[in-house]
């Protein structure tokens, strides 16, 4: 193996201390935060529309698949955490540790046009946002997103606490958002509970299976592997066994209780849609710009729509940070290469702004929508390049050392990217 590379994100690396000789609980609050930073990219603009099209088409019934899903995010990300504080690497920097030149290349290019259909998608779902909101065209919603490189910039001029505070805050604001949803859409508790159990019908119904493979698609995002392999080592824990096994005890517990946020979110959107348009016999609601006009009127509220662009564009801003510092990870840890933040951001949000101008000014609405889908197989064919190498890696003693994962987690882990390969694999088949 070669030497360990730079600090991932050295700017920020070990820089949230950790009490000493304070109880679990102060210990746990000092790791509290890259867990929902994480968990923005479950709950981005790109996870939506197959939300909206489940509810409308099914009712509640793949509630089960959003819970199937969120349960391998939280294993995946377990791991991904584990990686971090056992191997001091995140995992494009085990990458480039560990495989061949040209294989780090075409891993670091593959991940390169993820991050970009990540960006796509917030790019899209902040100018749908302001659209809805402001009126805005979608062509200068989409150019004005531009200017979110400068929030970026303020942000981490005040520390990696404070750009967890204001991610953690808009997950509330759209979490809050989707409480005042629900009170106003009245959902049958007994049907939410039926949901949430799997049944045959989801395998045995075509369109069914599709909506459900796109809702898994859309939720396992790769990007934030590398993610939080990085930022869980802003948390200056000690270096030795003990530290490092409560470090990722507790890093484990704060991503797994952000993931159950991000649960709740992802399963209220299909809710709302259920509740307001399938129990109306409205099933055919599939795209976000619809769903948010018939919403006042299916609710009795005028409140209801404007709630929900609300949320939309907490999460496309939210997005857009945590998207932005995978980036930089990725770009560093594959090649070692450091670029300014700004110059970073500019040239993934130009590589986003380009196709998403050029087609919505050709096809308008119909064509953000269509290109909001086509960056979900995007990310799809890039996730297994994510998982496996992840699964590899925390499976090494020579990497992990004691923390290396149990046979048990192997086993469940490798099965669970096999479940993964297979259904984003059917998703990508059946959309082609």
């Amino acid at each position: 193996m070669t030497p360990t590379p730079a600090r991932s994100l050295a700017d920020s690396y070990r820089s949230v201390a950790v009490p000493k000789g304070t109880g679990v609980f102060r210990r746990f609050l000092a790791f509290a935060g890259p867990g929902y930073l994480v968990a923005v990219g479950y709950m981005d603009p790109g996870n939506w529309a197959t939300d909206i099209a489940g509810g409308s088409a099914f009712g509640y019934t793949l509630l089960s698949v959003i819970l199937l899903s969120n349960l391998m995010a939280i294993v995946l990300q377990a791991l991904s955490a584990r990686l971090g504080v056992a191997a001091g690497l995140d995992l494009a920097q085990a990458c480039r540790a560990n495989y061949s030149r040209p294989v780090t290349l075409v891993l670091w290019v593959l991940c390169e046009i993820a991050i970009v259909a990540c960006d796509l998608a917030e790019v899209l779902g902040t100018a749908i946002a302001l659209k809805l909101l402001f009126g805005l065209p979608l062509t200068w919603g989409v150019i004005v997103t531009a200017v979110d490189v400068f929030l970026i910039l303020a942000l981490q001029r005040y520390g990696f606490r404070r750009l967890e505070a204001f991610i953690i805050a808009l997950l509330v604001v759209i979490a809050g958002c989707f409480v005042f949803e629900l009170a106003l859409a009245r959902p049958d508790p007994g049907a939410i509970m039926r949901g949430l159990v799997p049944t045959t019908e989801i395998l045995t119904n075509p369109a069914m299976l599709y909506i459900a493979i796109g809702i898994l698609g859309a939720t396992v995002m790769p990007h934030n592997l590398y993610l939080h392999s990085s930022i869980v080592q802003t948390r200056a824990f000690d270096q030795d066994v003990g530290g490092k096994r409560e470090a990722a005890k507790l890093a484990t517990i704060d991503s797994t209780v952000a993931l159950g946020l991000a649960f709740f979110i992802n399963a209220s959107i299909l809710i709302l849609a259920a509740a307001a348009f399938h129990t109306a016999g409205r099933t055919d609601i599939a795209e976000i710009d619809e769903a948010y006009r018939l919403l006042a009127p299916s609710l009795g509220m005028g409140a209801a729509s404007v709630v929900f662009a609300v949320a939309l564009l907490a999460s496309g801003q939210n997005s857009t940070v945590t998207g932005t510092l995978a980036g930089q990870i990725v770009m560093e840890g594959f090649l070692n290469l450091r670029l300014p933040v700004w110059a970073r951001r500019l040239v993934t949000r130009a590589l986003a702004i380009v196709p998403a101008v050029i087609v919505v000014g050709a096809s308008g609405d119909a064509g953000a929508t269509q290109l909001l889908v086509l960056s979900q197989v995007i990310l799809s064919l890039q996730l297994p390049f994510a998982v496996v190498p992840l699964v590899a890696f925390t499976g090494r003693r020579d990497l992990m050392g004691d923390l290396v994962s149990p046979m048990w987690l192997r086993v469940l882990a490798w099965a669970i990217a096999a479940i993964i390969i297979v259904l984003n694999g059917t998703l990508l088949y059946g959309m082609l």
